[in-house]
């Protein structure tokens, strides 16, 4: 089951000099829910996984980070997950601002959890997928755990580097294709589903951009990075929170997602034969655990 691009409008939204664009579908009168995209990837990640959510009765916007589109590119931007936040809040302003359900996925998901933490009332729900819960203090366990996750986030400082739009964009995005593959060993995606990011990633403007947000982290003379980190090492907010992850993920450790999430006290699943793209890559496993989550959520 795949959403319907008829039944999907794209709305526009201009702020900081740029031009900004998302999807919506779903009925107009359902209860929000904000899907946000992480790297490299785009708002079709949530192709499969949107119709259970609009069946359920749920209106879902799905924007494009910044960067990721031609009208977001440009040099006097910024490409920090702050920037993107406001983006996102933005947005949520721009569809009257009711309270609404937070998800993020990867880049999507930091960004999640810093709109949480700023602003919990205006938030129904959290969820993070493939990223686990930071902040409140250092999880037991943790620490062991971190030697593996340095090994396997070493495509980051690749990411920092001046060539790496360059690294990005040749030979029709082999190498965004090769990190699917390594994040999601078990996934055979087809050429459809990965041709959203090879348009992103072929594009040397948006590559340049996409890139700034691993520029951005440890820019520590910069106030945004300095927000950036104050908000993540703060406590979670207090909403109902649910973290998923995939069993065979090769970008965020597994293990370090069960800690941190149970160290955060959230309720938390792994699914097995699923990598870093669980949402694409398993629709229904995802769906039958985020649809009861909002649903409790919308209810209480």
């Amino acid at each position: 089951m795949l959403i319907d691009d008829a039944q999907v409008r794209t709305l526009t939204l201009h702020r900081d000099g740029l031009e900004l664009s998302a999807r919506l579908v779903g009925p107009a009168d359902g209860p929000l829910v904000i899907a946000l995209h992480g790297f490299p990837d785009t708002p079709h990640t949530w192709d499969g996984l949107v119709p259970h959510l609009v069946g359920a009765g749920f209106r879902v916007l799905m924007p494009w980070l910044r960067g990721y589109t031609p009208g977001s590119v440009a040099r006097a931007a910024r490409y920090d997950l702050m920037a993107v936040s406001a983006d996102v809040a933005a947005w949520h302003a721009e569809l009257g601002g009711p309270r609404a359900h937070v998800v993020g996925h990867d880049w999507g998901a930091f960004v999640a959890m810093i709109l949480a933490k700023q602003d919990p009332g205006r938030w129904e729900s959290l969820t993070l997928l493939a990223i686990p819960p930071f902040g409140g203090g250092v999880a037991a366990g943790l620490w062991r755990h971190l030697p593996r996750q340095a090994v396997m986030s070493a495509y980051i400082p690749v990411m920092q580097s001046g060539w790496s739009q360059r690294l990005l964009t040749r030979r029709g995005a082999a190498m965004v294709r090769g990190l699917w593959r390594r994040w999601s060993p078990g996934w055979e995606f087809t050429e459809d589903e990965f041709a959203p990011a090879q348009t992103v990633f072929t594009d040397q403007g948006m590559a340049w951009a996409t890139t700034r947000y691993y520029r951005s982290l440890f820019t520590v003379a910069r106030r945004p990075t300095r927000e950036f980190s104050d908000i993540l090492m703060a406590p979670g907010a207090p909403l109902p929170t649910l973290a998923l992850a995939g069993l065979t993920d090769g970008c965020m450790s597994p293990d370090l997602q069960r800690v941190l999430a149970e160290h955060a006290g959230v309720q938390h699943a792994q699914l097995p034969g699923c990598g870093h793209f669980l949402q694409a890559e398993q629709p229904e496993a995802v769906a039958a655990l985020l649809v009861p989550h909002l649903l409790a959520a919308s209810a209480g």
